[in-house]
């Protein structure tokens, strides 16, 4: 019997802090992720066109659109190019509303969208920064987020636009009732 008390009691001595968790301060000098805010609408989110598929092809942004998510653009090849179950432009088939988002020192327009068939499972965020020099995406497919990134002063690339892509998502959840995406077709 006290045999048996005592492994119990090792037991939740060794359980408590994996259920409980733990909460590590930040490494100093560190910073957290960059706090970001929608910003009431106006003309400079429709710069590039007035829907998804509008800004994904406008002339000034193709390329670097194309260059953004690179193999990833086209459907996924048997054994060839692409890691997603679909291209990259069918997340944005179904369209959510422009808007502007202010991130750190920087305003961008994001872009959400979902693909028509699958509209809560294959959904896409994607932020071009004001001059439409600088990209950032996040796809999302069914569980697993992919990020991309394009152009000058990506910090650390599709990993480094991975915090930045979190704090938009975040802001625009909170401005969009909890989901910024188009809702799936009934």
């Amino acid at each position: 019997m006290r045999r048996s008390l005592l492994r119990g009691a090792l037991a939740c001595l060794l359980l408590t802090p994996v259920t409980a968790g733990c909460v590590v301060p930040p490494e100093p000098g560190s910073s957290g992720p960059p706090v970001a805010e929608v910003l009431p609408a106006d003309a400079r989110a429709l710069v590039y066109g007035r829907s998804a598929s509008e800004v994904l092809e406008n002339p000034q942004l193709r390329d670097k659109v194309r260059a953004l998510f690179g193999a990833d653009w086209a459907p996924p090849t048997p054994g060839g190019g692409g890691k997603l179950t679909l291209a990259a432009p069918q997340y944005f088939e179904r369209g959510g509303p422009l808007r502007m988002v202010h991130i750190g020192d920087a305003d961008y327009i994001a872009i959400t969208g979902c693909a028509a068939q699958a509209c809560a499972s294959r959904r896409g965020l994607l932020l071009v920064r004001e001059g439409g020099e600088q990209l950032m995406a996040r796809l999302d497919e069914g569980g697993f987020s992919h990020h991309h990134a394009y152009g000058p002063g990506v910090v650390g690339g599709p990993g480094g636009a991975a915090v930045v892509l979190e704090s938009a998502l975040r802001a625009l959840e909170r401005a969009s009732d909890g989901s910024p995406f188009p809702r799936p077709a009934p």
